[in-house]
């Protein structure tokens, strides 16, 4: 006679683990933190160990202190420090990526619970935190000098130049390879694109919420524009667009789950983002638009549930 084995839901199993998703993550963002290192040097690559190392502290100290399991081998704490820390200047002090690191770990993921209970993206809480505070630190900005030795030179970025309407100065090559100035991770396009095209191929996040997001940003400015000016390839190769699309917006937990709710979801990051950078007085607005959409998405996902298979529509009760 066949034994029969009852288990519990869910029956549906999967090789892939929190640790996994978390290592092709890190994976994926590998060409465009070898390329902020190139252009930014030595440092940009302590500031990436700094953000890395500080919160993978602090979400070790606050487990122990409030005597949870320790989950830093789940490699999420690593993912939240690299992703802040690519969306840091090259010239902030040292201290920035662990203040932000901090608040990251400790007031955007474990005070609501933990990995897959926050409602925002950690580490875009956290530069939102640091910009907010420290905006001096946070907005001043160096030209690419590598390993040359080279004294650090104060530039606009093509988004400040942009914003300010006097014309860009770096040539589209430029902005697409990374060879300007802006936050650590997210000037160089091609190498985020080849870290999306990876988390694509090894089913990591969905092309739904990228695609759409950086759409939704390049059809606004070539349709409208940014005060008259149409220039919309520069603006989703300039900024933040490709970083928080690909990396950020797709984080599992503050984002929609339903296809049409990832849908809504785009757009309105999208959207935001547009509103921001033409009507805000700060020139980049992917950060915010992401953090209000990660806000929206349980009203989102109230109203694009699916309809359970088999279960009768729901009526109205008699007066």
């Amino acid at each position: 006679m066949a034994n029969f084995v009852v288990s519990g839901t869910p029956h549906v199993r999967s090789k892939e683990s929190i640790q996994s998703i978390m290592r092709d993550v890190i994976i994926a963002l590998v060409p465009a933190t070898a390329m902020g290192i190139y252009y930014f040097g030595l440092r940009a690559l302590i500031l990436i160990v700094a953000a890395i190392v500080s919160a993978v502290f602090f979400e070790w100290l606050y487990e122990k202190i409030t005597k949870k399991p320790v989950t830093i081998s789940d490699l999420s704490a690593v993912v939240t420090g690299l992703l802040l820390a690519m969306n840091l200047p090259a010239a902030a002090p040292i201290w920035v990526p662990i203040v932000g690191s901090a608040f990251a770990i400790i007031f955007a993921k474990q005070l609501f619970g933990g990995l897959g209970q926050n409602f925002i993206n950690p580490a875009l809480a956290g530069r939102a935190f640091l910009l907010a505070s420290y905006p001096t630190e946070m907005t001043t900005w160096t030209a690419p000098t590598g390993f040359s030795g080279a004294d650090a030179v104060a530039v606009a970025t093509p988004l400040s130049e942009l914003k300010a309407g006097t014309g860009l100065s770096a040539s589209l090559g430029d902005l697409v390879m990374g060879n300007v100035g802006g936050c650590i991770g997210e000037t160089c396009a091609i190498a985020l694109i080849i870290g999306g095209i990876y988390l694509l191929y090894k089913h990591v996040i969905s092309w739904k919420i990228p695609v759409i997001y950086i759409a939704t940003v390049f059809i606004l400015f070539a349709v409208i524009g940014r005060h008259g000016v149409r220039m919309p390839v520069q603006e989703i190769f300039a900024g933040g667009v490709m970083l928080g699309g690909i990396f950020m917006a797709t984080d599992y937990a503050s984002s929609p789950v339903t296809p049409k709710g990832q849908i809504i979801f785009a757009i309105g990051a999208g959207l935001i983002t547009y509103l921001i950078r033409t009507f805000g007085g700060y020139p980049e607005g992917v950060s915010y638009s992401i953090l209000l959409m990660n806000v929206c998405v349980p009203l989102i996902e109230r109203f694009t549930e699916p309809t359970i298979f088999g279960a009768l529509p729901k009526t109205k009760e008699a007066k």
